[in-house]
């Protein structure tokens, strides 16, 4: 798996990221980097704990990496749930969990398919 067929697969934009990165070599890095980020787990322990300030900061960072890195799905869903949150207000975010955890999971699964398939797990 190339790393623009793992953009594709995670539905996200590698013309963008490559435009802004200017090297391969550098998307791969950052890349790689993404699941090691504790951002998920901290959105999901925060709105099962109703703890709405930290469930706010964690989908923004979400929703920041992945604007950064293209992953243009993922960043989408994660903007809606950072929007209703802003207000510190968990039940806003009734609905928009479900889509984050989806995408977030294709994400994840991508990216783990193109370091099996690339010997760099």
């Amino acid at each position: 798996m190339t790393i623009q067929e793992c953009y594709t697969a995670l539905g996200g934009n590698y013309d963008d990221v490559i435009g802004r990165l200017r090297s391969e070599r550098l998307v791969q890095k950052f890349v790689l980097k993404f699941t090691d980020d504790g951002s998920y787990d901290l959105l999901i322990s925060a709105l099962e704990n109703g703890n709405a300030e930290e469930a706010f900061r964690a989908a923004h960072t979400i929703k920041g990496m992945c604007q950064n890195l293209s992953f243009t799905k993922l960043a989408n869903s994660a903007s809606a749930l950072t929007e209703a949150l802003r207000g510190l207000d968990i039940k806003a975010a009734d609905g928009l969990l479900e889509p984050v955890k989806e995408d977030y999971k294709k994400t994840v699964e991508a990216i783990r398919a193109y370091k099996s398939s690339n010997g760099l797990e």
